[in-house]
């Protein structure tokens, strides 16, 4: 099986290792892996904040860079570590079209979207429903408990698919986290128009991963772990924040410190 990193503009530019654990992972399965170097942002940030024809060339850049016939050939898949990043593509790359279409400005945008939709997905979910295996072979020697961000739990429905993955962890204790569907607070723009709500909520989120007792807490979405990740900083707490990714390509040979 051949596919595509789709590795997002907040992994490419703050959280890279994300993307390298993903390389590292699929390669372990069997999967080739390619990352078109042409791949820019899916438009997400410009949709959600009201700019929804500013994202339409976003939109068509994705489809020209992930789409059949471009490159060295048409991909099985397209994997991306984002839950938000894969509910863009999946849920609103089909809306842009129709609004396009009932705009009267025809077929075209959901002719050239369509390709990439049902292509793409989330890393959990391409490990579970597509290639069938929850036990990846990983090691990680920790106690975890893991965050359902809101794209993945709501949009995507990912469901127990992070959870059964990480059970299958040799050497990882999974503690449940109180309130886990709740927001974390940071929703994008979310957390810059309303700040200071977004940092109760994302104290709220912290506060409750701190009486796990876990060493880790765990998600889909470095965007999210972000925001999270500053409020345990904030609040001086000994929780790290982990993408799934690189817990799922730790190994006892080459483990994630």
């Amino acid at each position: 099986m051949r596919v595509a990193l789709f590795l997002t503009c907040v992994n490419d530019t703050l959280y890279p290792d994300t993307g390298r654990a993903v390389v590292k992972l699929l390669t372990r399965l069997g999967v080739e892996v390619d990352f078109p170097a042409a791949q820019t942002c899916c438009g997400q940030a410009h949709y959600n904040t009201g700019y929804r024809h500013e994202a339409e060339p976003l939109a068509r850049h994705f489809s020209d860079v992930f789409g059949p016939g471009i490159g060295s050939g048409d991909y099985d898949a397209i994997i991306t570590p984002s839950g938000s990043c894969a509910a863009m593509v999946r849920e609103l790359y089909p809306r842009m079209g129709e609004r396009a279409r009932a705009e009267g400005r025809g077929d075209a945008l959901a002719t050239t979207l369509a390709p990439v939709v049902p292509k793409t997905y989330e890393l959990t979910e391409f490990l579970v429903d597509v290639l069938g295996v929850t036990d990846v072979g990983a090691y990680y020697p920790h106690t975890v408990t893991y965050h359902p961000t809101c794209h993945g739990l709501r949009s995507l429905g990912l469901a127990d698919r992070p959870t059964r993955l990480l059970r299958a962890v040799k050497g990882l204790e999974l503690v449940e986290l109180p309130g886990a569907q709740e927001c974390c607070g940071f929703g994008g723009t979310f957390a810059v128009k309303n700040s200071d709500v977004s940092a109760a909520m994302g104290a709220d989120k912290v506060r409750n991963a701190e009486s796990t007792g876990a060493d880790v807490l765990c998600a889909a979405d470095n965007s999210c772990l972000m925001h999270i990740g500053g409020t345990m900083s904030r609040l001086r707490t000994s929780l790290r924040p982990v993408h799934i990714a690189e817990i799922l390509a730790s190994t006892e040979e080459e483990p994630l410190s």
